[in-house]
């Protein structure tokens, strides 16, 4: 099966973080990294952003 990737306004949109939260997240670290797709875009693979929300409920 294919795994669906979202791109940012969709990973805006599932976790409900702003661009530049989003960003920061990720110069820290504390974000899953996005794959490219072309070679000027890249998206978010939907099991990573999953699995981010999920470790997030825990804490």
């Amino acid at each position: 099966m294919i795994e669906r990737h979202y791109r940012r306004r969709e990973v805006e949109a599932v976790t409900g973080l702003s661009r530049s939260t989003i960003y920061h997240l990720l110069s820290r670290g504390e974000f899953p990294r996005p794959v490219k797709i072309t070679a000027k875009a890249v998206a978010w693979p939907e099991s990573a952003i999953a699995g981010w929300l999920a470790a997030r409920t825990k804490a």
